[in-house]
């Protein structure tokens, strides 16, 4: 709710409970004239004027009759006016209880949103950590095969250097004679 309709609704509450008085003020002057009224007319029955006086009274009585329908009218325009201001008013109190709703509904989903949020980043994350868990344990297993691959190379790279070439061993059947002369052993 803006501030603008808080002071329309004060206003209006203020010119209601004014023109209720004037109301009340006015449906006191009218009890008042009719009593008045019905007592000249009915409460003295002796009282009869004489014909200059009852004319002038009757145009008195007319001119009364005349202030007073005008003030009936004005009660009514008044009495329509405060009715319609009444219903304006209550209308303007059901949009307040409904914004009133609204902003604590609005407010109360402000508040849950932290835990919404948490928790669906929650939902999306679980399959992403079983995806790296599950990555993880195959980088390892990966790992170990690579590990055991490069130890198997190493042990035959290992052996394949240190075998060499297969030379044959001479040591024993070579001989060497007094002009310096190799000589091999004739196979038979």
């Amino acid at each position: 709710m803006s501030q603008s309709e808080t002071p329309d609704i004060q206003t209006l509450s203020t010119e209601v409970s004014q023109l209720r008085q004037e109301l009340q003020i006015r449906d006191q002057l009218v009890q008042q004239l009719s009593q008045e009224l019905f007592r000249l007319v009915k409460g003295n029955t002796s009282f009869i004027p004489p014909k200059s006086e009852n004319e002038y009274e009757a145009g008195q009585l007319e001119a009364l009759r005349e202030q007073l329908q005008a003030v009936e009218e004005q009660v009514n325009f008044y009495q329509e006016q405060i009715t319609s201001r009444d219903a304006e008013i209550h209308q303007l109190r059901q949009s307040v209880q409904e914004l009133t709703d609204r902003s604590r509904m609005l407010e109360q989903v402000v508040q849950e949103l932290p835990q919404i949020y948490r928790r669906k980043f929650e939902e999306r994350m679980t399959p992403v950590r079983e995806k790296v868990a599950m990555l993880q344990k195959e980088n390892r297993q990966l790992q170990a095969e690579l590990q055991s691959v490069s130890y198997r190379l190493a042990l035959k790279t290992r052996h394949s250097s240190h075998s060499g070439i297969d030379l044959p061993n001479f040591s024993a059947s070579i001989q060497i004679n007094e002009n310096n002369n190799v000589s091999t052993p004739q196979n038979a």
